[in-house]
């Protein structure tokens, strides 16, 4: 237990926040802003793609189908590998490791949102769309003006689960010198030398209480979410019939 404790009194500061303000942002912060932004960025791509597999036009449907099932069908870490050698070339300047590694998370995530918008969007009752068209709404305008609202909103829960992965997916940073959490990890062990066991024990508790908090936070949405659905129910019903129905018998 000493280990432990003069381990995280003696580098504390190097897991939590790597170099930062000397140097760059690294460490518990870095993995949470990194899995953070990629989680916004890859939120709009993901609409569009969900959106798309949806779409009454057949060429878009197949082609977000090619989109969402090639990403979800390689490992995250040739695409991180693509990106670290393909941005470079496109753009004529070198690009930091933090910019690829978020550039590949919003492309690769983006197909696993693109899935969960479209759950979402099938979760909800046809009867949506269908009073929307009756109303002279087009596709586009019902999905935004209608459906997403809703589906976004039931879909809440999955993408902070969503997040969960993320955070774990950003571990993989490390082969390309992105300075998150277990980049600084390995930094404190080539310091020490001697506790590899102790410092990445240290580094699987910190991935499991930032997981577990943010499963907890899914877990309590999804609660609030189904008791809020179960309260419209009950609305809906007493609005219809206001008063109990009784028997009447003629004499």
């Amino acid at each position: 237990m000493s280990d432990f404790l003069n381990i995280l009194h003696s580098n504390g500061a190097l897991l939590l926040m790597g170099q930062y303000p000397m140097g760059p942002l690294g460490g518990v912060l870095c993995t949470l802003l990194l899995s953070f932004l990629a989680l916004i960025f890859s939120f709009p791509v993901g609409i569009l793609v969900g959106g798309a597999r949806l779409s009454p036009w057949r060429w878009l449907r197949n082609t977000a189908a090619c989109w969402v099932y090639l990403l979800r069908g390689i490992p995250l870490m040739m695409v991180i590998f693509w990106t670290y050698f393909c941005v470079p070339l496109l753009t004529g300047h070198d690009v930091s490791g933090f910019m690829t590694m978020l550039c590949t998370l919003v492309v690769y995530e983006s197909a696993y949102v693109a899935e969960i918008v479209r759950g979402g969007i099938l979760a909800l009752p046809s009867g949506q769309t269908e009073a929307a068209r009756a109303l002279g709404m087009g596709y586009i305008r019902t999905l935004f003006s209608v459906i997403l609202p809703q589906a976004l909103y039931n879909s809440l829960p999955s993408l902070i689960s969503q997040l969960v992965s993320i955070v774990k997916d950003t571990s993989l940073g490390y082969v390309i010198n992105v300075p998150e959490l277990t980049y600084a990890a390995n930094q404190v062990n080539n310091q020490l030398l001697t506790k590899p066991v102790q410092v990445f024990a240290i580094v699987a508790l910190g991935y499991y209480l930032i997981n577990f908090s943010l499963t907890w936070l899914a877990e309590a949405l999804e609660k609030r979410i189904t008791t809020k659905r179960q309260a419209a129910v009950l609305t809906v019903k007493h609005t219809t019939h206001p008063f109990p129905l009784t028997n009447t018998q003629s004499h």
